[in-house]
């Protein structure tokens, strides 16, 4: 056997390239599915605690608003 190399690639290797080449394709695809969903994340989490703090702050004024509560103090009647 000659471990001289043919010019032209083996059907084994032209195989395995074009297997190579599709995972980093896919790869690449995969990876950028990713980072989009982590922005969608990020920017539903950013609108979510945006209006958990409108509603915090629109409660604060709410409560602030309200009449303080009494502080009187009930006395139970005995039963005789």
């Amino acid at each position: 056997m000659s471990a001289k190399k043919s010019a032209e690639p083996s059907p084994e290797s032209i195989a395995r390239s074009n297997r190579q080449r599709l995972a980093a394709e896919e790869g690449a695809r995969a990876l950028a599915d990713v980072e989009r969903q982590a922005i969608e994340v990020r920017k539903n989490m950013a609108r979510l605690r945006e209006l958990r703090e409108t509603r915090e702050a629109a409660d604060a004024i709410r409560r602030a608003s309200l009449p303080a509560p009494s502080l009187t103090k009930r006395t139970r009647k005995l039963q005789r």
